[in-house]
């Protein structure tokens, strides 16, 4: 048996059962070895798309997915995909194939290029070691949540390994799984003195939180001391339906969001790192407000802002420890009160402000004024009529740019695995693989790709992976003919924009030729043939070529670019 067959088998073996990739003469054998020891493969149309879509999979199904490339070009291809994945401290596998060989015009620095965007470098050095050396690189990626780059060097590939028979069973391994991080137990009462002091909290949640264990155990805390609850972008949905929910801290907060947090005595971080984005500088946080921070990795406490209390642990151990701790306390305290003819402390959770969240907290029930004409529709508008056309039942994979902020926000999600939030590196192009890797992660959900129309114009290759797959995908863009985010920027201080503007596209024009049933959209009736598609079969994608004004930056536009 060849190296590339052991390992692609190994690979299976240890629940790697994911594979994205453009396959060359590299990566051919380790690929094909996967898919027949039973590794679904996609294929997508740019390496680039692949690597974004392999992140977004394990990102929304909670497993490790891989990444194949061919060695030089296909790896370097794929650099910014896997540059977003490696910032968000994806487990992902990237499997290249590598010469070594330096005056082959393949050759690049594989191991430097994943060292300069946070991704760890692993290589498979000898067909003895080949199976363990790979099986270590799944280990790593899931244990330490890293986006893991495995060389294999084509020499090597071709070797026989000594030794294995051709029993599947010898190569069965056990998949491996991060521990939960156990807090110190007085933590956890620093934890609770803090919660018991405070009388205005407020919970952000963040990746570090998403799964319903956690959910629910920060419900509880939550409710026990009067807090209100909030995530960052990318755990956004985990406390839908809540009554004390403000929905998204930060850039993408709603005024009443961002009010209420202001005023809060105490911020706990919750798997979430507090950073400029979720406190939108800082100016979230009122001068006497008291930090605390959770998260099982000790090198993210208090990495963005001073903490007053930082604790090591797995966000639903150490909330439901301290749900614990607090429970005598409380106990104790309620019946004092009663003695004194008090009542319970409520916290932030009083009428008022529940009544507030439940009027104002979501941007659609902001006030606006619509700015719609014959010929473009406000992205607003747009925005609300799509979250009650579309079913609720969604997973919406978002782009960057001027326009994010409106599907991000007004359109509703049905818990945390309703949004894939692929903006660590703030690329634009990635939405429409990002979408793509979700909907096969999350196949009882309609998929909705919200793109603006430069990232759609980058990304149109994989419209064909999209029609490939037979995915029943929604591609909405918000075309403004622009990259509206420097339009907005540097046009009010009169620079020239010819370099950011572009002559009107028809998008829809674009995806009809890759099979796609298209839709130009230019005001609030054109929808319907949106809910005409929905009635269907669904039997080919739908894209929207939404024809947005242009008279105005988002809201979030210029918290964005406080952070060049």
């Amino acid at each position: 048996m060849k190296v590339a067959e052991a390992v692609g088998r190994a690979l299976y073996a240890a629940g790697v059962g994911q594979v994205f990739g453009v396959v060359g003469s590299g990566n051919f054998h380790l690929t094909n070895a996967m898919v027949a020891a039973g590794s679904r493969f996609v294929a997508a149309r740019h390496e680039g798309g692949a690597a974004t879509m392999a992140d977004a999979y394990a990102r929304m199904s909670g497993t490790v997915a891989a990444l194949s490339v061919h060695q030089g070009p296909g790896l370097t291809n794929a650099m910014t995909g896997i540059a977003e994945a490696a910032k968000s401290r994806t487990p992902l596998l990237v499997l290249a194939a590598e010469v070594t060989e330096p005056r082959s015009n393949f050759y690049v620095d594989q191991e430097a290029l994943a060292r300069s965007v946070g991704a760890v470098s692993a290589r498979v050095t000898s067909a003895e070691d080949a199976v363990t050396q790979a099986l270590d690189a799944v280990r790593r990626a899931v244990r330490e949540r890293r986006t893991v780059l495995l060389n294999l060097p084509l020499g090597v590939q071709a070797l026989d390994v000594p030794d294995v028979p051709d029993d599947e069973s010898t190569l069965a391994v056990v998949p491996p799984e991060r521990a939960p991080v156990e807090p110190e137990f007085a933590d956890v009462e620093a934890l609770v003195r803090v919660l018991e002091r405070s009388r205005r909290p407020v919970f952000v949640a963040g990746r570090g939180a998403r799964s319903p264990g956690a959910r629910d155990a920060l419900a509880a805390l939550a409710e026990q001391h009067g807090a209100l609850l909030a995530t960052s972008a990318v755990a956004r949905g985990l406390f839908h339906g809540d009554p004390w929910s403000l929905d998204v801290s930060g850039g993408f907060a709603s005024p009443l969001a961002a009010e209420l947090i202001q005023e809060a005595d105490l911020i706990v971080g919750w798997g979430c790192a507090l950073n400029m984005w979720t406190m939108r500088h800082g100016r979230l946080i009122g001068p006497d407000t008291t930090f605390a921070q959770v998260d099982d990795d000790a090198s993210a406490l208090g990495a963005h802002r001073e903490l007053h209390l930082g604790i090591t642990g797995d966000v639903e151990l150490a909330a439901r420890r301290a749900l614990e701790t607090g429970a005598a306390n409380r106990q104790t305290q309620q019946e004092e009160q009663a003695q004194q003819g008090q009542q319970a402390r409520q916290g932030f959770r009083t009428a008022d402000i529940g009544a507030a969240i439940a009027a104002r907290v979501r941007w659609r029930d902001v006030p606006f004024e619509d700015t719609s004409s014959r010929e473009r529709i406000d992205p607003r508008t747009l925005s609300v009529a799509l979250d009650d056309i579309l079913p609720a039942e969604r997973v919406i994979g978002v782009d960057s740019g001027n326009f994010m902020g409106y599907p991000s926000m007004y359109l509703s999600v049905p818990d945390e695995n309703g949004l894939c939030f692929t903006q660590a590196f703030q690329s634009i192009g990635l939405g429409l693989a990002t979408a793509i890797g979700a909907a096969l992660a999350r196949p009882d959900r309609l998929p909705v790709a919200a793109l603006g129309d430069g990232g759609a114009m980058m990304g149109a290759a994989e419209l064909d992976t999209v029609r490939r797959l037979g995915l029943p995908m929604v591609v909405v863009v918000y075309n403004d003919d622009a990259y509206g985010a420097e339009v907005h920027h540097f046009g009010p201080d009169g620079h020239p924009l010819d370099t950011v503007e572009f002559p009107p596209t028809d998008i829809a024009a674009v995806a009809r030729g890759y099979g796609f049933e298209a839709v130009t959209v230019r005001t609030r009736a054109d929808l319907k043939a949106v809910e005409d598609w929905l009635a269907g079969p669904r039997s080919a994608p739908l894209l929207i070529d939404a024809k947005v004004v242009a008279d105005r930056g988002a809201w979030w536009l210029e918290e964005a670019f406080r952070g060049h």
